[in-house]
């Protein structure tokens, strides 16, 4: 196919009036499926990208995951689409499970019309695909390799096609279906409209984007506009030897329906799941080891609520969409803003508010402020909850049940049960016996080990350190002041007495702050010399 017209016209920041999907002029059967999807606004890409879409112009979206974008596409096509048994609109999209989310995202919005959707990929049987389409789909979604598969066999015809969605286009390329995507394209009409959405922009989506569209819109999601709206967005500061046991002091003081865990590696997915397992918690692990079929039975679990907590890893959890998700917690670190943007927009989704919780070790503090530059989020710090404060929330989650199963009643079978027990005990003992069979134990909890740097010579309520570096090395108090408070994000008057020698320097840090800057500042570089960082002996063995 020869090359298009490749006028672009750019939108750096979404600006727009549109502050309401009614605003759109959207049918009647449209509208209602929007309403009961529970969508109060537009998303910036949504109030972007429906009118250019509606006016059938070709439109380059550049939006991540958690900005809207299925509905973006997704609502102009369902509203502009006939009820005729053809196909007219083909979405592709990299994986199976981004091609069941967009298929389910287009039967949300397509409740009340009479249009079909069918989701085609590899693993599931092509016998029943193509019974499917023989029966009249308006809208197919699919994978590359099936898509073209289906138009090899003659089962699959495109040329009454008018819109084609790329979905995820940069993840496509990067998996190599460059090839069957222009396959595909060339079996549809050539004054189709084309969508191309993608996190990125690399030259392979550019060349794409030339060759097979028109004129398009190129609108762009600012980093800020990409972070979930709804998303509360804390951090914990955490020392690496006690990270499990404050995940689980953190996951026991919040309400969590369903929970997302990131880690960083397959390996560390199968340990904390194990570990969580062994708390009592429900939980199950996803990773890129797993079959189809283990994934798909983990990901009804997780759907049903079967499991409260879904670990997994972010290429794992490409694609993935289930809604009601509360809470996103990154376990691990992710490796830079776009994954943490990734990850945080899978909560706070359809006006529901999420909460996004990113555990910190001393070591990746700076990352933590990198990540805060480059998406222009202000994350909320808090501390490790107590055993105290996780009791006192457990409490009080418990008195809130109690509460709302008496006002709801119902209670006379309950009643016969007790039967002669409430003449034979005091109903408070009762009920408290009951509450700790309920419980299970899990208002309690066990007392996490903290350092004991033992007698440093510091000033009371203070620990003192001896660095390996001194005045030869050219380092002065500020330097110190400095490396600190950005390594360990320790605030400057934690910072006490500090002497500096010619090969060696004492300083002294407040004693709750002392174990974040033990872990950070004990293998780093100050002024490019590297630190050894040690507990200081008591003055009077230091003579």
């Amino acid at each position: 196919m020869e090359e298009r017209n490749m006028e672009e016209k750019t939108t750096e920041k979404v600006n727009t009036q549109v502050t309401s999907f009614q605003d759109f002029g959207l049918s009647r059967r449209v509208q209602q499926a929007i309403d009961d999807m529970g969508y109060e606004e537009p998303s910036p890409i949504q109030a972007a990208c429906i009118p250019l879409i509606l006016e059938g112009k070709d439109v380059i979206g550049q939006a991540q995951t958690g900005t809207g974008k299925t509905a973006a596409f997704g609502i102009p096509i369902v509203e502009r689409v006939t009820t005729e048994p053809r196909v007219q609109a083909l979405v592709l999209a990299p994986t199976r499970e981004l091609a069941i989310q967009v298929a389910g995202e287009f039967r949300k919005i397509a409740k009340y019309k009479r249009v079909r959707t069918l989701p085609i990929y590899g693993g599931q049987s092509i016998g029943h695909q193509i019974r499917a389409l023989q029966q009249g789909v308006q809208v197919v979604i699919g994978t590359p390799g099936r898509v073209l598969d289906h138009i090899r066999r003659g089962t699959l015809k495109l040329q009454s096609v008018q819109t084609v969605v790329l979905d995820e286009a940069d993840e496509m390329l990067d998996m190599g279906f460059i090839d069957d995507i222009e396959a595909i394209l060339r079996e549809t009409p050539s004054e189709r409209q084309t969508l191309l959405f993608s996190a990125t922009f690399p030259p392979e989506v550019r060349r794409l984007a030339v060759r097979y569209m028109r004129s398009p819109e190129h609108v762009t999601v600012t980093r800020g506009e990409m972070t979930a709206p709804l998303t509360e967005q804390v951090y914990y500061k955490v020392l690496e030897r006690n990270k499990l046991e404050s995940l689980c002091r953190i996951i026991d003081s919040e309400e969590v329906a369903l929970g997302i865990i990131f880690c960083r590696t397959k390996r560390g997915v199968d340990e904390l799941v194990e570990a969580l397992l062994a708390r009592g918690y429900l939980v199950d692990g996803l990773h890129g080891d797993l079959s189809q079929a283990q994934r798909d039975r983990v990901m009804k679990k997780f759907r049903q609520g079967e499991i409260e907590l879904l670990v997994a890893t972010d290429v794992a959890a490409r694609g993935l969409d289930v809604e009601n998700v509360t809470h996103v917690i990154n376990y691990d670190m992710p490796q830079d803003p776009e994954s943490y943007v990734h990850r945080i927009g899978r909560t706070g989704r359809a006006g529901k508010r999420g909460l996004a919780i990113t555990l910190v070790t001393p070591r990746e503090f700076k990352l933590l402020k990198q990540i805060e530059r480059e998406t222009g989020a202000k994350m909320t710090a808090r501390d490790v909850p107590s055993l105290a404060d996780v009791a006192e929330r457990q409490a009080e989650m418990w008195r809130n049940r109690i509460v709302e199963a008496i006002q709801e009643g119902g209670l006379g079978h309950y009643r016969a049960i007790l039967g002669n027990i409430v003449d034979e005990y005091d109903p408070i003992d009762i009920a408290c016996a009951l509450l700790k069979i309920a419980s299970s134990g899990e208002l309690e909890a066990s007392e996490q080990a903290d350092y004991d740097f033992g007698d440093t010579g510091a000033t009371p309520g203070m620990v003192r350190f001896f660095v390996n570096i001194g005045r030869s090395n050219r380092i002065s108090p500020a330097d110190l002041v400095r490396t600190i408070a950005e390594e360990a994000g320790v605030p400057g008057q934690a910072i006490g007495k500090i002497d500096i020698f010619d090969r060696f320097t004492f300083v002294e840090v407040e004693q709750e702050s002392a174990p974040f800057v033990y872990e950070a500042l004990r293998q780093s570089r100050i002024n490019g010399a590297r630190v050894n960082l040690e507990p200081a002996k008591p003055r009077t063995r230091a003579r």
